[in-house]
C-alpha cells in the first residue's frame, strides 16, 4: 500500500482537473444572413466574436452579432452587467437610452436579462446604432451577446424576432 500511496495521492489531486467541464454558449444565429466571422479575439479573461452577414464587411455593416464570454464572471449579477453595458454606452453617447425588455427569475440556474440600448449618435460617430442584448450567467462565465443595427431605435418586429432567437440560447458543458 505504501508504494501505491504516491500514485493514489497524485490521482486524487489530479481528479478535480479531469472533472472540470468546459462550458460555452450556443446561439442559433438565423441562417438567412449567411453569417461570417468578422473578428475573433481571445484573451485569458475574455473571448469576443463579431458576426456579420456574408456579403458585408466590418467597415461597412448593417447588422452585427456579438458574443462575449467573460471567464470567471459567473458571479456578476446579470442586471449589474446590464447596467455596466449601459454606463459604457453613456460614455460614448449623450443620448443613449436603456430599456429592459425581459428578465428571468434571478434564482434559476442560468439567469438572463434581455434589454436594448438605443442611440441616435455617438461622440466619435454621428451615425445611429442600437443593440438588443442578451446576458446570461453560466457556471464558469458570464455571456454578453447582442445584435446591432445602424438605427436610432429598434423596431418592434426586430426585437420580437431576436428575443425569440436569444431565448433559445443554451449553455453547453462538454
Amino acid at each position: 500500500m505504501q508504494k501505491h500511496f504516491p500514485i493514489i495521492l497524485l490521482l486524487l489531486l489530479a481528479f478535480p482537473a479531469f472533472s472540470q467541464q468546459k462550458e460555452s454558449i450556443k446561439i442559433a444565429w438565423p441562417e438567412e444572413y449567411k453569417w461570417k466571422i468578422g473578428s475573433d479575439q481571445k484573451t485569458a479573461q475574455v473571448d469576443v466574436v463579431e458576426l456579420i452577414p456574408g456579403k458585408e464587411s466590418l467597415e461597412k455593416w448593417t447588422l452585427m452579432g456579438n458574443t462575449m464570454t467573460i471567464k470567471g464572471g459567473q458571479n456578476i449579477p446579470v442586471e449589474a452587467a446590464m447596467n455596466m453595458m449601459f454606463e459604457q454606452a453613456q460614455k460614448n453617447s449623450d443620448n443613449a437610452k436603456l430599456t429592459l425588455v425581459e428578465k428571468s427569475d434571478p434564482n434559476i440556474e442560468n439567469p438572463w436579462v434581455l434589454f436594448k440600448i438605443e442611440a441616435s449618435s455617438f461622440h466619435n460617430d454621428k451615425n445611429p446604432e442600437s443593440q438588443l442584448y442578451y446576458i446570461t450567467s453560466g457556471k464558469t462565465a458570464l455571456y454578453s451577446n447582442f445584435i446591432a443595427v445602424k438605427e436610432s431605435k429598434l423596431k418592434d418586429k426586430f426585437v420580437e424576432k431576436w428575443t425569440a432567437v436569444f431565448k433559445q440560447t443554451t449553455i453547453v458543458t462538454e
